[in-house]
């Protein structure tokens, strides 16, 4: 494995870059930051409808956190895969269609997340805020998504390590990440597959046990600057 790794290291870090699209291992993270960042937003307005008292808001926003929920993600890069052209009426990248993908899943997991951070802290936080003159929404906006997100951080950093390893499904539509990198190593060699692909284990292994580490870091520093709800 240590020669292959030599050999093709370039290969696997950054894919066909600079002769080609950006790949390897800095496409795999990247998509994964992006498509979590982007799938944020989503994620907050999937919550506050999941915990809206009107039901114009919280029938549509569990629909579609149970029907993203209920399937595998799999089944939304196909749909994005062959949607994405008919909507727009023009031919999408792999990598926009496994963003679009991605960014749906990630963000009713990620609404999840911050819905459960809502409705940890104290009712009474909602009621403070209306008896000081402000509104629904402005002490949704001032006083609770602020401590809800800040207590939320670790959770979110930990789906951005299962965002990095499913990446990995874009391989199906040739997406020029870390696996269909070693997909291209294993059609160079032809007679290793066992070590490649062991190699691109033992990758995703080392990048995700780092990650998870950073996680606990900040989980460990954050536990002695988190604020207390009154």
């Amino acid at each position: 494995m240590l020669e292959i790794l030599s050999d093709n290291w370039l290969l696997l870090l950054v894919g066909q870059w600079p002769n080609g699209p950006m790949g390897g291992l800095v496409a795999t993270v990247g998509l994964a930051l992006v498509s979590l960042a982007l799938a944020f937003p989503l994620g907050v307005l999937l919550a506050l409808g999941r915990i809206s008292s009107h039901k114009i808001f919280y029938w549509p926003a569990t629909a579609v956190v149970y029907l993203v929920r209920g399937l595998p993600l799999i089944m939304f890069i196909f749909w994005a895969y062959f949607f994405l052209p008919l909507a727009i009426g023009t031919s999408v990248s792999g990598v926009v269609t496994m963003a679009a993908a991605l960014i749906l899943y990630e963000g009713a997991y990620l609404s999840e997340i911050i819905r459960s951070g809502i409705q940890a802290l104290p009712a009474g936080q909602m009621e403070a805020g209306r008896s000081l003159g402000l509104s629904h929404m402005q002490t949704m906006r001032k006083i609770i998504l602020p401590q809800a997100l800040y207590n939320t951080i670790p959770s979110m950093l930990s789906q951005f390590i299962s965002t990095v390893k499913e990446t990995s499904l874009g391989f199906v539509i040739s997406v020029h990440e870390l696996t269909f990198a070693a997909s291209q190593v294993n059609n160079i060699l032809l007679t290793k597959p066992f070590e490649v692909f062991a190699l691109l284990a033992l990758t995703y292994f080392v990048l995700n046990l780092i990650l998870t580490g950073a996680v606990k870091l900040v989980e460990i520093r954050m536990s002695g600057t988190r604020p207390v709800a009154a």
